[in-house]
């Protein structure tokens, strides 16, 4: 059984100074993973192969129905949930579409075409109905969001800010002065769904993939003094298994860094891979790329038997694999190489 606790840093030098990271200057990435089927005793996952980039995210999968009838499933891949929030700046690859990751799946190679659920909730209630009574999109950053909000009944806004739907922000939005906007305060939870039929002693082959959201921030977070150190450090050693050799590359860096100037920028990405698991038995045979992008860029995440197998990729393969927590990737690039 693997457990993520170690760590592979590449030892590429950046150039580039010691940076404190700017929390005006970051962006928070949104976790998504794999799919989720129905518990079953019966339909074991053969293989996984999944690769991570930061531009793509792809999982093919091998099923296996291991008894002596077909078996129906209920398959879903859950979309990372969008809160809205006025304060917050996430990274959402396709903000405009309610395929906001650009998720597509395939079975034995043939397109599927999956149903979308979509639900919005205030302090845990669904409001959806609510919203779309009211002509209300239910992506809480939809493009004439603040104008559609508005054209609301007066008492409508009255009700929907009474019961946590929607927010008061106040700032100057053109130069004219401080005025009040409705804001959304709902969160979206988004899911694709499909029935499957997996027969009898069969391998289904099902491949999914997407576009994950990349986090990031301009200079670094875990440098104190000018050294890696202080509760940031700490906190990135726990999430990305940062090792002393991950340091000293980052430390060399530093140090030749012009004053003014940072030495890297930060990009952070997150797949669940503790949604799997509801498979007659651990995922037999689990293989793990990432791809860190740019042959000069660090890169650090947390896992056991990491090799190196090109200038850009590093991977993982085990057997009989049970995924216990989730996977956290922390790549540094140079600051040119970010633009």
């Amino acid at each position: 059984m693997l457990r993520f606790s170690a760590l592979f840093a590449s030892t590429a030098v950046c150039a580039g100074i010691a940076g404190v990271a700017l929390a005006n200057d970051s962006m928070a990435e949104l976790g998504a993973g794999g799919l989720i089927l129905v518990h079953s005793n019966v339909v074991a996952m053969e293989s996984e192969d999944l690769f991570i980039s930061q531009e793509a995210v792809r999982v093919d999968y091998v099923f296996r129905n291991r008894s002596d009838k077909t078996v129906e499933s209920l398959v879903a891949f859950p979309m990372p949930d969008i809160a809205g929030d006025p304060y917050a700046n996430v990274a959402i690859p396709e903000p405009s579409a309610d395929n906001f990751l650009g998720f597509a799946a395939t079975a034995d190679g043939k397109p599927l075409s999956p149903q979308l659920e979509q639900k919005a909730f205030a302090l845990e209630i669904d409001v959806s109905e609510d919203l779309k009574r009211n002509g209300i999109p239910l992506f809480p950053y939809a493009e004439g969001m603040e104008a559609a909000l508005d054209r609301l009944p007066a008492a409508t806004k009255a009700d929907w800010l009474s019961r946590g739907i929607l927010i008061v922000d106040t700032y100057d939005d053109d130069g004219t002065g401080m005025k009040d906007h409705l804001t959304p305060i709902w969160r979206l939870k988004s899911t694709y769904w499909w029935r499957m039929a997996f027969p009898a002693g069969e391998p289904v082959r099902v491949q999914h993939s997407y576009r994950p959201s990349v986090g990031g921030s301009v200079g670094l977070a875990f440098i104190e003094d000018g050294k890696p150190g202080g509760e940031a450090h700490a906190q990135y050693r726990e999430k990305y298994c940062l090792d002393a050799a991950f340091d000293r590359a980052v430390q060399k860096a530093i140090d030749r860094t012009p004053e003014g100037e940072i030495p890297f920028t930060e990009t952070w990405l997150s797949y669940i891979l503790t949604t799997g698991g509801n498979w007659a038995t651990n995922i037999e045979k689990f293989h793990l790329t990432i791809d860190k992008g740019d042959p000069n860029a660090l890169v650090s995440f947390c896992g056991e038997g990491v090799k190196k197998t090109g200038p850009t990729t590093f991977e993982i393969r085990t057997e009989n694999f049970y995924p216990e927590r989730d996977l956290h990737i922390l790549i540094l690039k140079r600051p040119e190489a970010a633009q």
